[in-house]
């Protein structure tokens, strides 16, 4: 067998170390053991809409779809008839920073179900064909004339469904204001006209630069020895002497410098808003897992500061929601506000929630909320440890946004780390108001 980098990191709650096995070809193979009768593989691409164009734009999310539709060994809808016959949960997803393809699959007696579905997710993953008569010919938008709808058909449905869904227009408002040029501006999922004309040469071409042995990892997770399967995987993983892609680094935008507030117009009946800031790396585990808790402590759960405050407890009725997420991103995480109020309390609403928010950048959190965020914090992270699928997320997420897979032994010792007064620096650098992008969805007659 050939010559293997091994090294070994402790997953916290999990019985024993994660074996990370590097190839001479820069593929990364991942090990967790997990007692039990489930098998998890996946391979997670760093590749999503952070190397897309204006002229590409979701061709990342496009070619996850197309991945599905055949190899020169098995044709299209062979993969997912298999693997389903036996029990497996087959999906794939694609997001900014990355794109993951998985199975899981009872293991089986002998190992059978593993071994058939490595040589599988291999072939999908190494030699997909993307055949013309899947992708479906290009076609004009305003003139559709098409006899057979593809799968870009499928694509440009998404597009469409989610067009409409409030939620979606006020976060896409929203991010492609806190950007000017990072690639993070963009939506994932693309847009019509460029899925309706993109040709077959622009998606291989896309797939042959991105889908290299250095921004591949594929991880097992399940109740495996890796010294008896590690052969198969490096056999079934054949790259041939597949070319690695350069490195690609974006500079990341600076914070606006005063409150920024746009506005965009629908056919609905509330208002709708989202208070975006640009945040720290991924990498940075305890500044990234400081946030985590500023977006707990200020608008997660009922016991929140923005549901006691804006719902529970307030006066007259002006939100409907408000809840805080935090989004963690390779260059730079967001953190968001999110608010559906009465739109005739458009103005009451945004500045209600500039209060909360000045609130905790002047005085804090007290330790009574710092240790109910760290005890939330710790309890997701084991529950996402729980089962074989989640712990594979848990681990590409890891390796392909915090492109390192250390971090994940800083989790709970950051998390133990931080004080309340680390909160309330925290809050002062990131959640200044002068550097608030904020995105207004209203109704169509209450501008």
């Amino acid at each position: 067998m050939e010559s293997l980098k091994k090294s070994e990191v402790i997953y916290p709650y999990l019985e024993k170390p994660l074996e990370i096995y590097e190839r001479e070809c820069g593929h990364k193979i991942v090990f967790a053991y997990k007692k039990g009768g489930l098998i998890n593989i996946s391979s997670w691409v760093k590749t999503g809409s952070i190397n897309e164009n204006e002229k590409n734009n979701g061709i990342s999310h496009f070619l996850e779809h197309l991945m599905f539709k055949g190899t020169h060994k098995h044709k299209a809808g062979e993969f997912d008839r298999t693997l389903e016959s036996r029990g497996a949960i087959v999906n794939a997803a694609t997001w900014k920073d990355y794109t993951f393809y998985y199975v899981t699959i009872p293991k089986g007696s002998g190992d059978k179900n593993f071994k058939d579905t490595l040589s599988l997710h291999a072939d999908m993953m190494l030699d997909p064909i993307i055949p013309p008569e899947e992708i479906g010919e290009p076609f004009d938008l305003e003139n559709p004339h098409i006899k057979t709808k593809r799968e870009r058909h499928v694509v440009i449905e998404e597009i469409r469904m989610r067009k409409d869904q409030p939620w979606t227009k006020v976060y896409n408002l929203l991010n492609k204001n806190m950007y000017t040029a990072h690639p993070y501006k963009r939506d994932v999922i693309g847009n019509e006209q460029i899925i309706s004309t993109i040709d077959r040469e622009t998606i291989l071409d896309y797939y042959k630069t991105h889908y290299t042995p250095n921004n591949i990892t594929t991880i097992i997770v399940g109740d495996l020895n890796p010294n008896e399967v590690l052969p198969q995987i490096c056999e079934e993983f054949d790259f041939k002497c597949r070319q690695n892609a350069p490195a690609t680094e974006y500079e990341i935008d600076l914070p606006v410098n005063e409150t920024k507030i746009v506005e965009e117009y629908s056919k609905i009946n509330t208002g709708f808003l989202m208070l975006g800031y640009l945040g720290p790396k991924a990498c940075d585990v305890k500044t990234s897992t400081i946030m985590e808790m500023i977006s707990l402590i200020l608008g997660q759960g009922q016991s929140s500061r923005l549901y006691q405050e804006l719902i529970e407890k307030a006066k007259t009725p002006i939100f409907n929601i408000a809840s805080s997420d935090y989004y963690h991103f390779r260059d730079g995480g967001n953190i968001f506000i999110d608010a559906n109020f009465k739109p005739e309390f458009k103005n009451e609403a945004i500045e209600i929630i500039k209060q909360e928010i000045n609130k905790l950048c002047t005085d804090g959190i007290t330790e009574q909320e710092l240790k109910k965020a760290k005890k939330k914090l710790k309890a997701g992270f084991a529950e996402n440890s729980e089962t074989v699928s989640d712990i594979g997320e848990n681990i590409g997420f890891y390796t392909t946004v915090c492109n390192n897979l250390k971090c994940i032994e800083e989790y709970i010792n950051s998390i133990e780390s931080i004080t309340a007064e680390d909160v309330l620096n925290t809050a002062k650098k990131y959640l200044d108001l002068k550097h608030a992008v904020i995105a207004v969805l209203m109704p169509e007659n209450k501008g």
